[in-house]
């Protein structure tokens, strides 16, 4: 079916949300930074596991199409980072920070895996 003005509302929650998103982000990893230190990425590592919780509870909802995009692609999209995590990681590998690249690694992966295996459960018992 053609709506174009929904369409173009879609685009502007996008944009809307996506801003939104990336402001919580910079605001989040920002907070942890302060209180942590820059010697290992925990900023980066709580935005991306709770984005993780976050898209796997909306994936349990299974919301519509447009609410999803909305929801998981514009808001937890722009708020989560894995490019900001690549970095991060490829400074550690040259700085030869050898444990905290393996645990920067290691937990991401482990724990963003089960956050967003809890939220999917989470949103799928609702």
């Amino acid at each position: 079916m053609n709506d174009p003005i929904g369409d173009a509302l879609v685009w502007i929650g996008v944009v809307l949300l996506g801003g939104v998103g990336s402001v919580l982000r910079f605001a989040l990893d920002k907070a942890v930074s302060v209180r942590t230190g820059r010697a290992f990425p925990y900023g980066t590592l709580v935005v991306n596991v709770s984005g993780a919780l976050v898209l796997g509870f909306l994936t349990g909802l299974v919301l519509d199409e447009r609410t999803a995009l909305l929801a998981g692609t514009a808001l937890v999209g722009s708020y989560t980072t894995f490019s900001t995590w690549m970095f991060e990681t490829q400074r550690l590998a040259e700085d030869r920070q050898v444990s905290r690249l393996a645990g920067n690694i290691v937990v991401s992966l482990v724990v963003g895996v089960g956050a967003a295996a809890l939220g999917r459960f989470v949103g799928g018992a609702l």
